[in-house]
This record gives structure tokens, C-alpha cells and sequence, in this order.
């Protein structure tokens, strides 16, 4: 029995208890007809036990599920036994970055939208140490360098083979906080500019000339999954991640994002500005 289910453990167990509850079945009918006892069902739903790939086809059978794309993505998740690089932090950081790391792990496209700093994917280190040097309450100085070192060894989803695609919107206001310094905040835009280059990136700039703020300003990660009813939204907080997985709240961030994509600079234009904030920044230090 498991006691700390992982962010794809729960997500599997919520999963099968929405195909359930659409078949208009209770738990205890669930496991009538699968010949096992109502308290499994009840633990297989909310990540407490583990589940078999077959036993997620059977069940979808038993619930009349007729999404096989669903379902073949459900027994994938099912058959993922492997433990991430991000479980040697399990002691050291909260839950909620771990499954953070995970979501990252297994998105097949991460789409961002950031107003204040630079998404933590893209961050130098020099940067990140800056953002978790203003956390509340003040972390210690070994808590900020674990935290710098989890930063830093997600950003394997930007260069394995293949790469993670990734869709980033930054407000203009995230590129001329000088989060560290002038020097800091410079060489942090200079890799911005450089990750960009690469074929499977895509940074567009929200200018403050912007007639329009979708979303208000808040920032937050969408993860695409192997089926659109398993995308993810991590809302962005101060107190930690926040995960959203209902059908509704998904609907509400894909529209934001387009909204946002539509009212975002074009690629071209948006390096012509962060080019321009650089020379600032530069010109700022020589001064």
C-alpha cells in the first residue's frame, strides 16, 4: 500500500474513477464485476495501489469506455514503473516540484505563459539563484543550491533526443526585471536568445504595448499529454504548484493561450526586442 503516491499515480487513479462514474457505476458495482473487493477499487483510484496495464483495459471494457486512445494512454501510465532522477530530491524537496519534474518528464509539448520572470525551464543558474534568494520565508543557503541543482537538471527535456517542444510567452515586464543585477538579467537573455535558436522552441514576447492581458497576468504551464484528457495546467504560486486537470479548466487555458499567441509579438520581432532590453542592460553596466 502506498502512502505518498506520485503526481502520476494520483492522476491514473482519477483517471479510472471518471471512466467509472461516466459507466454510472458505484465502486462497490466496479468490483462486482471485476471479482475483487470495493476497498481496491477504491485504493486503485486514489493511487494507493498499483494497476496493471490489463487490469486498465479491463476495467475500461467493463465500463463501456469506446476511447481506445484514452484507454491505450491510461495503460501507458499504468505500465510506467521507471523512477525519475527527481526522487533523490524526495527528501530534500516539496511533493509538488517532484511531480512538477515528472509532468515535464512525459508532456509531449510544455506551452508557458509567464508575466514577472523567465519560466524556470529556460533559467541560468545565476537567474534561479536570484528568484530563490527572495523566496518567503527565506531559504537557507543549502536549500537555495537544491533547489538551483532540481532547476537546472529539469531543463534535460530542452536537449534529449527527441526534445520536448515548448511554446513560451513572456511578458515584456519578465525581461527588464533585473532579477541578480543588470549582468545577471543580460546573460540570462542572451540564453534565452540562444534557446531559441533551437528548432523545437518557440519564445514570443508579450510587449507592454499590448492592447490586451489575457489571463491577467498570471503565470502558468500547460502539459500536453499523449491525449488531450490528460493535459495538464500548473498554475504558478508562491506556496507551490498548483495542478488542474478538469475538462473545463483545461478548455479555459487552451483559450487563454491562444488569446495570448494572438496578441504576442511574432518570433522575429519578439528577438529584435529582447536584442534591444540586452543593449540596455549592457549599456546599463558600462554607465
Amino acid at each position: 500500500m502506498r502512502t505518498n503516491p506520485t503526481g502520476r499515480q494520483l492522476r491514473l487513479g482519477v483517471e479510472l474513477r471518471k471512466l467509472r462514474e461516466r459507466a454510472g457505476l458505484t465502486a462497490t458495482q466496479a468490483g462486482q464485476l471485476m471479482g475483487i473487493k470495493q476497498t481496491q477499487v477504491s485504493n486503485m483510484e486514489a493511487g494507493r495501489v498499483g494497476v496493471s496495464a490489463e487490469r486498465v483495459r479491463m476495467l475500461a471494457c467493463h465500463y463501456d469506455c469506446a476511447d481506445q486512445a484514452l484507454v491505450e494512454a491510461l495503460a501507458d501510465m499504468a505500465a510506467e514503473r521507471t523512477r525519475g532522477w527527481w526522487e533523490e530530491y524526495r527528501s530534500i524537496l516539496p511533493v509538488g516540484l517532484l511531480d512538477l519534474a515528472e509532468l515535464e518528464q512525459s508532456a509531449k509539448r510544455l506551452r508557458t505563459a509567464v508575466s514577472l520572470h523567465i519560466p524556470g525551464l529556460f533559467q541560468t543558474a545565476e537567474y534561479a539563484r536570484a528568484v530563490f534568494r527572495q523566496a518567503v520565508p527565506e531559504l537557507t543557503p543549502p536549500d537555495v543550491e537544491h533547489r538551483v541543482s532540481f532547476r537546472v537538471k529539469r531543463q534535460v527535456v530542452l536537449f534529449r533526443d527527441p526534445p520536448t517542444p515548448q511554446q513560451v510567452i513572456i511578458h515584456e515586464a519578465a525581461l527588464r526585471m533585473r532579477l541578480g543585477g543588470s549582468h545577471v538579467t543580460s546573460a540570462q537573455l542572451i540564453h534565452l536568445l540562444d534557446l531559441n535558436e533551437r528548432a523545437h522552441i518557440s519564445v514570443r514576447v508579450l510587449p507592454f504595448a499590448a492592447e490586451a492581458l489575457p489571463g491577467s497576468g498570471q503565470g502558468f504551464y500547460y502539459f500536453e499529454g499523449p491525449v488531450p484528457q490528460l493535459d495538464t495546467v500548473n498554475l504558478d504560486q508562491s506556496h507551490g504548484p498548483v495542478f488542474l486537470d478538469g475538462e473545463a479548466q483545461l478548455h479555459k487555458y487552451r483559450v487563454l493561450l491562444e488569446r495570448m499567441e494572438t496578441a504576442a509579438l511574432s518570433s522575429e520581432k519578439s528577438r529584435h526586442l529582447i536584442h534591444r532590453i540586452i543593449r540596455e542592460l549592457q549599456g546599463a553596466d558600462d554607465a
